[in-house]
């Protein structure tokens, strides 16, 4: 019997998909269908999937519509006439005789003529407000920092010499200031040896130094020039010793060794001081040689280095001055005003601290450029009757086309083939944004095709209506707030890059208007509220003045340092108009959100709020109601999210979805708050049915009066579809048992529907029917409440409710394991608390 059965169901799924088959080659689709034309089978028919076999989940996915675009080719012309008639107005009357073109012959002047070239005009004064020369003034702050560090320098130098004070410091007439200077270098072991040997007057003098002499010299003391001369001095500091030591008595010799070793002493402190200063202090400019210049020297030094400083900085250091010319002027400098000793190190100091002292007089540059722009005259181009304008085959320059133009030879008309081409890349650009919106956003309507086209109408207006901005900001903003970052970006690149085309407008401004528009489309999708908006907006004005600046200072170049105070102001007016572009979006998104019927992050967000009017008469007439469909939001959402659709759509959507319960809020179980159910006083399963049904009805009036947009509205019909009111089907069956002459019809029992044309209806459906039975369960394991949401999903799969939806039988296990991990972490274990823990003292 069971085989028999099976091969008899069989049977009849063949023969219906043959049928289907057959009829739909025909162009004609005769499957079971209501009256909306959603398709729907009857419980129990041999497609049901009653005991839970397997079903392809092909055969019930939502086939997609069709494309707004793809059948509304009167809007695609629309989009192309008015484009190209907005932003070809270069070729509607373009000269054929333009600049750059050769004169097809010889023309001459048919009357005298005086006129001004306005383009010739205008470019020389920008080149004059550009090119000015900036006035610079001295920085006595700057002066200041240069004299202090020279002067830190020259007191650190100070400082060491007068550790070896005083030198000479012995009598030049004993000793030579040189040998004094030789006597304080060498090492301790060198003098001893040199003054052992001036003792033994027997002995003559060594002239000569030994091998072993010539390799102890410490050449660590001596530069390379004083080791040349170190023998020499040897000799002399022993010639001029024993000399001193044969006139003097053995006391006066004495006094004169303790002075020397006096003197060694003071040098050899100043030498220590000074070498550990060196490897710690990078900015020393000393090297040994500062402690063997004489006093004189030094003053003449430190006297030399002022004075050059003065000098130099009272004549101005103009900024981006060489570093070789700066050190060549020192040196000249430092020639006569300092010792021939002293003036390497003079010229390191002086290279080292100066640097430019001039800064710019900013009014003063200003007047001056301003005063240069003005000063510019009207270029004026004559010509007397008979004149040549311009010889044939000669090319045509500015002066000349002015000219042409006035006289009317320029040949101005309709340049059809420029026209034709402009079309073209029009009719391509309307193609790319089609695709875009098909690959992007397929669900995009006739009507929101018409709200870009406006949006993009508006920039050419501004433009031909000389108004001095594009409003591209605007235009991405709203079109990406509307209809996400790839269909704004589009729009707002096509539109920047055809304009230049067909219109005459200033580039640097449209590059900075476009890289505010991207900005804004990019990001303002992704927003949830009008504040974060506003800040977007600010985000724009600086991202339009950024631009606008670098592209103006690479365009301009070395001269920008003397036009800065134009570029600033400048950026601060891109600035305020990208700003300003951002509130004229944010005024006008609510009244198109409104007009155009559209759904956005933010207007979801606002719309979510539960002090909205309609959410707080829900709260306060039907509290039962409300606390149910709070549950059903948080399912719903959990699944959306894990599902990848609209989680905003759907949370405000469930949040509307029972509204039309409050026209009778005890019609409903989960109002009635423990007492008499009113179904019972009825006592009529037609009319309690009528009763529940009228829900959907009254809420899709009240959406209406309370203005919710379509996709809002759409939940409150489908989120029950065509379902079955099981109870009071039932309850009829039963009546229609006790008394044959009653007829019981189950379209009586089911909602009208639609049933769910979208994912996000779908999910919401699922979480309605999931919500009674999971707050039902108390102690359920995890499978129990897994395999009831499963036995209620596969209901309505089996029911046809969700062959529009899109919904898989893969993603269906997905809802069902989600919404029982939503029912856990909502129905949590707590802590029992002992009794008595709340009572009072």
């Amino acid at each position: 019997m069971n085989t028999f059965q099976l091969i008899t169901r069989q049977i009849e799924r063949l023969r219906s998909r043959t049928q289907h088959s057959s009829l739909r080659v025909n162009g004609i689709d005769t499957e079971n269908r209501n009256a909306d034309g959603s398709q729907h089978r009857p419980s129990g028919s041999p497609s049901d999937d009653s005991k839970g076999e397997k079903i392809s989940a092909n055969n019930f996915k939502r086939k997609p519509s069709k494309s707004p675009q793809a059948g509304s080719p009167a809007l695609i012309f629309l989009a192309v006439v008015s484009l190209t008639g907005v932003m070809g107005v270069r070729f509607y009357n373009q000269p054929k005789l333009a600049v750059g073109r050769e004169a097809p012959e010889t023309i001459i002047a048919p009357t005298d003529a005086m006129l001004t070239d306005t383009k010739t005009t205008e470019e020389r004064r920008k080149e004059a407000l550009y090119g000015v020369v900036p006035v610079l003034v001295l920085n006595p702050q700057v002066n200041q920092e240069i004299n202090q560090r020279i002067q830190t320098v020259l007191d650190q130098g100070e400082e060491v010499r007068d550790l070896a004070r005083p030198f000479p410091y012995v009598d030049s007439g004993v000793l030579s200031t040189d040998v004094q200077s030789y006597l304080r270098r060498i090492p301790e072991w060198q003098w001893k040896e040199l003054l052992a040997q001036v003792k033994q007057t027997t002995v003559q003098p060594q002239l000569n130094l030994n091998t072993s002499t010539r390799l102890s010299i410490p050449s660590n003391k001596f530069s390379s020039s004083q080791l040349e001369t170190v023998e020499q001095l040897r000799a002399k500091a022993y010639a001029q010793l024993r000399g001193y030591g044969k006139r003097a008595s053995a006391f006066e010799f004495s006094a004169l060794e303790a002075e020397i070793a006096d003197g060694r002493k003071r040098y050899a402190k100043a030498y220590t001081t000074f070498s550990k200063q060196l490897p710690s202090d990078k900015t020393n400019f000393y090297n040994k040689s500062l402690l063997d210049w004489s006093d004189d020297t030094w003053e003449q030094t430190q006297v030399g280095i002022l004075q050059v400083a003065k000098e130099m900085l009272s004549q101005g250091i103009a900024p981006g001055l060489p570093a070789e010319i700066l050190e060549q002027a020192v040196k000249i400098q430092l020639e006569t005003a300092v010792p021939p000793e002293s003036q390497e190190f003079a010229a390191r100091l002086l290279i080292t601290a100066l640097r430019s002292n001039l800064i710019e007089d900013r009014d003063a540059t200003r007047r001056r450029a301003e005063l240069a722009a003005e000063s510019v005259d009207p270029v004026v181009v004559t010509i007397s009757r008979g004149d040549v304008i311009v010889r044939e085959g000669e090319k045509i320059t500015q002066r000349e086309f002015v000219m042409l133009d006035h006289f009317n030879k320029s040949e101005r008309g309709i340049n059809w083939k420029g026209l034709l081409a402009f079309t073209t890349l029009v009719t391509g650009a309307v193609v790319v944004v089609l695709y875009v919106g098909r690959r992007f956003r397929p669900s995009l309507r006739h009507r929101d095709y018409l709200l870009l086209l406006l949006l993009t109408l508006s920039t050419p207006l501004l433009v031909l209506l000389k108004v001095p901005s594009t409003g591209l900001p605007a235009v991405g903003l709203l079109a990406g707030s509307f209809y996400g970052s790839a269909v704004g970006v589009t729009v707002v690149s096509l539109l920047s890059a055809m304009i230049p085309i067909g219109l005459d407008v200033e580039m640097i401004p449209l590059l900075a208007t476009a890289a505010g528009g991207i900005l804004g489309s990019l990001l303002a999708g992704q927003l949830r509220s009008r504040e974060e908006l506003a800040l977007l907006g600010g985000a724009v004005g600086l991202t339009q003045g950024a631009v606008y600046l670098l592209v103006t200072v690479t365009v301009v170049g070395t001269t920008v340092s003397s036009i800065w105070f134009i570029l600033l102001r400048q950026f601060v007016l891109q600035v305020l108009e990208g700003l300003a572009w951002s509130v004229v979006a944010l005024g006008l998104s609510p009244y198109l959100e409104h007009v155009f019927d559209l759904i956005t992050p933010i207007r979801l967000a606002e719309l979510a709020n539960p002090n909205r009017p309609l959410l707080k008469r829900l709260a306060t007439e039907a509290p039962g109601t409300f606390q149910h469909t709070m549950f059903v939001a948080t399912l719903a959402e959990a699944a959306a999210q894990a599902l990848g659709c609209n989680v905003e759509l759907v949370r405000t959507g469930t949040l509307y979805h029972d509204i039309g319960k409050m026209h009778d809020p005890l019609g409903f179980i989960e109002n009635q708050m423990g007492g008499p159910n009113k179904h019972d006083e009825i006592n009529d399963p037609w009319e309690s049915a009528r009763i529940i049904k009228k829900h959907v009805s009254e809420g899709l009036a009240m959406a209406r009066r309370y203005r919710l947009p379509k996709a809002i509205q759409a939940f409150i019909p489908e989120h029950q579809g065509k379902m079955l009111i099981a109870y009071f089907y039932y309850q009829a069956q039963q009546r229609a048992k006790e008394d044959p002459s009653i007829v019981v019809r189950e379209e009586d029992f089911r909602y009208d529907g639609p049933i769910p044309q979208s994912k996000e209806t779908g999910i919401v459906m699922l979480a309605d029917s999931c919500e009674a039975a999971l707050r039902s369960l108390k102690d359920a394991t995890h499978e129990e409440a897994l395999q009831m949401v499963n036995k209620i999903l596969r209901a309505r799969w089996q029911d046809n409710q969700l062959v529009d939806s899109g919904l898989s039988r893969e993603e269906m296990a997905r809802i069902a394991e989600i919404f029982v991990r939503v029912w856990e972490q909502v129905n949590h274990k707590r802590i029992a608390y002992p009794k008595g823990v709340f009572s009072s003292r």
